[in-house]
């Protein structure tokens, strides 16, 4: 969930790579955009290709269709962007260490301009758009957010944030319809994808052992 905004350094953090495997060709902590980004790396090499991608859709529960498509539009529209400088490459890699470079617009504004994630800016998704639930965002509201969001004119920006919002509640509203805050917190710095791996990966263990 990219952002085209920017805020103070003081409100602008860096979150800790404790718990993630170190990329190569990446130094110090992950911004918490590439660390989004990071958990579709299954080599850790710092490049994400197609396959991986698909793999991770594939690990998180979306189907294969869904999985497929996500993967070859997700690398199509980013590969270039994270390369400056190259040339083009028919394997469509993403270059994790410059993702930030691959921010679209028309979105809530949450990775600031280096890929850093701003607090303030994600306590408005829900000062602004949250109704009766405050820590929760129900479908019409997230439509409302994304039609708030949306620069003019700028159709890729909000059909990327539509697709990964929209994907997001699918895979992750509960049984009243909701999207909580803390869920949406956790797909900002990629720990949520984590959890679906292993709460999928949990599941199907006990699967063959149910009734």
């Amino acid at each position: 969930m990219a952002s085209s905004s920017s805020s103070s350094s003081d409100d602008c953090r860096p979150i800790s790579n404790e718990g993630h495997e170190s990329l190569q060709g990446l130094g110090g902590d992950l911004s918490a955009l590439q660390k989004h980004v990071a958990f579709f790396d299954q080599n850790k090499d710092g490049t994400v290709y197609p396959w991986e991608t698909y793999r991770g859709f594939r690990a998180i529960g979306c189907g294969i269709f869904l999985s497929a498509g996500s993967a070859f539009l997700i690398n199509l529209a980013l590969s270039r962007k994270t390369r400056p400088g190259k040339f083009p490459s028919l394997l469509l890699p993403i270059e994790i260490k410059n993702i930030h470079m691959a921010k679209h617009g028309s979105d809530s504004g949450v990775y600031d301009g280096e890929g850093r994630f701003v607090p303030s800016k994600f306590e408005e998704i829900f000062s602004k758009h949250a109704g009766a639930n405050s820590n929760a965002l129900t479908s019409d509201e997230l439509l409302a957010m994304l039609k708030y969001n949306r620069v003019p004119k700028d159709y890729s920006g909000w059909l990327a944030s539509w697709t990964e919002w929209k994907i997001l509640y699918f895979l992750c509203k509960d049984k009243n319809g909701l999207l909580h805050k803390e869920t949406i917190r956790a797909v900002y710095d990629g720990s949520l994808f984590e959890r679906m791996q292993e709460d999928r990966a949990s599941a199907r263990k006990k699967a063959p052992h149910s009734v």
